[in-house]
């Protein structure tokens, strides 16, 4: 055959290879797409579930820390020492480790050690002689007074003196006893006795008979050469009311004695002026039965008065200036009756908590700032219900536990655990009648300058200066943010909106730290003086802008088509200049002459408001200009993306560009609308460093524009590093992040319900 016919005939399948080849290569093109395909898809899967257990995560770490809060107090029985044998005990007291205690009863002062459960040796009581003990004030913090048979008293001091050797931790008591006082001249046996040491001196008030009462003042002033001069004063009080006195208390300063009678009434005398003593009835109604008084004691602090009776009840009183301007004591809580007469008080020296014991050795645990009685203990202990009558308790120093003494001098030691007893229902979220006030509040303060300081923990403040900075920010962004992205998608010029938006969306990057540090220290100042020029802005603005469309309107045609269709902005931006301008030059002649010159001081004397520089004002400012930028962006994307056909539609019926916009537009993108105002709202919620340096970060509840607030989010971020780990307070702020979180969840899980609703009522369109 020809040579070139072969080649001919050899030509033909070369085709049908190269196309086989192009198939196997399209084919292996589409495995691989249809692999990566596979991977992203897992890969974004991944991520979502990465996303979903990393918010699970933190909210199952904030629920852990804030779980505790809901704890119960708990009490279990420990040592028992052995009898001390000098009689019925009159005070007790113990170390803060409750490795060693104290007994003073009618024969002395007994230590006993909890340790090996024996009686240590004991000191003797210089000058004592052949009198014998009859009775003693509350030990308190090892300081208290023994009063003795023959009219004299003894001013004690037991301190616990701890020192750590190789082997561990050493207590070693000591009884520090002062030369005797001689309170009645004629040597009758003190029947009841209150002493403190303050800051003046000691004050020493003895009840020798029925309404009798000699009070001794002991003054030492140090001298630069020689002896200490000691100046006693005695001075013996006469009780108006017509029972005998039952209990004493006198508060630490020195400044005020109070006497509890049989017939229920509470005496108090002012020790520093002379004043008529004031009789406050237990009893609410003059003709109510009032019991007789059995306790009485002061707390932690020495501004509430626990009041026992005889009939069991348990009241807290503090001394609260009435409607007249007069001081008087005031019933605040009434908390759980024993069965029985109340013997025995004692205060907790940490907080407002104190212990109450009948009789029969029932013993309950209060707590004065919430009104509640948090534990009640059953006669004989966690345990068992059998036991001797109980005669005298004490907390311990660091409120970890107590001790009790019956009548035979035994000590019983009882381990409590109660770390949280300040939190409940009411004190985080309701009123609580705090140490000072008039009436019941909400109030946050969590720290203070003293030991005694009461906690105020409530949340509603902080929840509220959330709600109020949101409210205050939202009021201010979103209407410019959506009429601003309702005019750049439906009415701007493309080659505009093509620099407007990116700049906007620029506004998003700027940290909020920097917004609120120009917010704190240049905005804040310049908007307190012109603070009536910006209310004017709204005023002039929109007239200036009205007044220069009608102008426009008035020109000629040719002269109007000089401005391109969506160039209608460039043209308004000197006219709004101008009436800011205008605004803040008729601020100050408003000012001037409506105002007096001052309106801060108008506000205050017309509207009973008071200005302060950092403010909810500033913030609403400050903060919108962080939210615009979100708000924009999402609201101008759905509106730019309602289908073309149905803009063209209206149009093609004769709807102006106007109706199209707010008939069409704006209902068919009203979900990413609403999406959008939601997200903002997120971001305003969570916001910290903007309300931590434009506001006051004072916790008020108070809607003025003019006053500042403290959110949930300042709040975390301000105490949470100087919070001690597992205490009160880190915990509660744990349960305010565990708030701040709930309320973005719901707020975000309405937003997507209702915005999956529109889009189904819209998507027909």
């Amino acid at each position: 055959m020809d040579p070139v016919l072969e080649q001919q005939v050899e030509v033909p399948p070369r085709g049908p290879q190269k196309a086989a080849r192009g198939a196997v290569s399209s084919r292996s093109s589409v495995k691989r797409r249809i692999l990566v395909d596979r991977i992203a898809r897992r890969l974004v899967t991944l991520g979502g579930v990465v996303i979903i257990a990393s918010i699970l995560a933190i909210l199952i770490v904030i629920g852990i820390e804030v779980y505790p809060l809901a704890g119960q107090p708990a009490v279990t029985s420990g040592a028992t020492s052995t009898a001390a044998g000098g009689g019925t005990p009159l005070a007790i007291g113990v170390d803060e480790y409750v490795e060693t205690a104290f007994i003073a009863d009618g024969g002395g002062i007994t230590l006993i050690s909890f340790k090996s459960g024996s009686v240590l040796p004991s000191p003797s009581l210089a000058g004592l002689g052949s009198a014998r003990i009859v009775s003693a004030s509350p030990a308190g913090r090892g300081v208290f007074a023994l009063g003795l048979s023959d009219g004299r008293a003894i001013p004690v001091e037991v301190r616990f003196n701890v020192s750590y050797i190789e082997s561990g931790r050493k207590v070693e008591p000591e009884v520090v006893a002062a030369a005797p006082l001689a309170v009645d001249p004629s040597k009758r046996p003190i029947e009841r006795l209150a002493h403190i040491v303050g800051p003046d001196g000691a004050v020493t008030a003895a009840q020798l008979g029925a309404r009798e009462i000699i009070l001794l003042s002991v003054k030492e002033t140090k001298a630069l050469v020689g002896e200490a001069k000691r100046e006693e004063s005695r001075k013996t009080l006469s009780l108006p009311s017509q029972g005998e006195i039952t209990a004493l208390a006198i508060d630490a300063r020195g400044d005020n004695l109070f006497a509890g009678t049989s017939m229920g009434e509470i005496v108090s005398l002012g020790l520093r002026e002379e004043t008529e003593p004031e009789v406050t009835r237990l009893g609410r109604e003059q003709d109510e039965t009032a019991p007789s008084i059995t306790a009485l004691g002061f707390l932690n602090g020495d501004r509430t008065l626990v009041v026992g009776d005889a009939a069991g009840g348990v009241t807290s009183w503090q001394v609260l200036q009435d409607a007249g301007g007069d001081r008087r004591l005031t019933r605040i809580y009434k908390f759980v009756s024993h069965e029985g007469p109340v013997i025995a008080f004692a205060p907790s020296r940490r907080d407002k908590g104190f212990l109450t014991a009948d009789g029969s050795g029932a013993i309950k645990l209060h707590y004065a700032t919430t009104g509640k009685t948090l534990l009640d203990v059953p006669a004989g202990g966690a345990e068992d219900s059998a036991a001797a009558s109980l005669a005298a308790l004490s907390f311990a120093p660091k409120a970890d536990g107590f001790v009790t003494a019956d009548a035979a001098g035994r000590l019983s030691h009882f381990r409590l655990d109660n770390p949280h007893p300040e939190v409940t229902w009411q004190s985080l979220f309701g009123k609580i009648w705090y140490e000072g006030y008039e009436k019941p509040e909400q109030v946050w303060q969590s720290t203070g300058g003293t030991d005694d300081f009461e906690a105020k923990l409530s949340l509603t403040p902080l929840i509220y200066g959330t709600l109020k900075g949101t409210f205050y920010a939202l009021l201010f962004a979103v209407p410019l943010a959506l009429l601003g992205a309702l005019y750049t998608s439906q009415f701007m010029h493309p080659a505009i909106k093509g620099t407007v938006k990116p700049v906007v969306e620029i506004m998003a990057a700027l940290p909020s730290v920097v917004l609120g540090f120009i917010a704190g220290l240049w905005l804040a100042p310049m908007m307190e003086k012109v603070v009536p020029g910006l209310f004017l802005i709204p005023v002039v603005v929109p007239v200036l802008v009205l007044l220069s469309l009608a102008l426009w309107r008035l020109l000629p045609t040719p002269a109007r088509t000089w401005v391109r269709p969506g160039y209608e902005v460039v043209l308004l931006v000197p006219v709004v200049t101008l009436g800011i301008w205008i605004s803040l030059g008729l601020g100050g002649l408003l000012e001037a002459a409506l105002l007096s010159g001052d309106y801060r001081g108008w506000l205050l004397r017309a509207l009973g408001l008071t200005y302060d520089q950092r403010n909810s004002l500033v913030v609403g400012f400050a903060m919108g200009f962080a939210v615009i930028p979100i708000i924009f962006t999402i609201a101008e994307d759905s509106l730019s993306n309602v289908p073309q056909h149905l803009v063209a539609g209206s149009l093609a019926l004769g709807a102006t560009r106007w109706q199209t916009a707010v008939r069409i537009v704006l209902p068919t993108a009203s979900p990413g609308i609403f999406s959008a105002v939601m997200i903002g709202f997120g971001r305003a919620v969570g916001e910290t460093m903007i309300v931590l340096m434009a506001t006051g970060n004072t916790p008020i509840m108070d809607w003025s524009i003019f006053n500042g607030f403290r959110a949930l989010s300042a709040n975390i971020a301000v105490e949470l590093p100087e919070a001690p780990e597992g205490g009160t307070l880190f915990r509660v702020l744990f349960l305010a992040a565990l708030l701040l979180f709930m309320m973005t969840f719901v707020v975000n899980t309405v937003a997507e319900l209702v915005r999956l609703k529109l889009r189904k009522k819209y998507r027909y369109l």
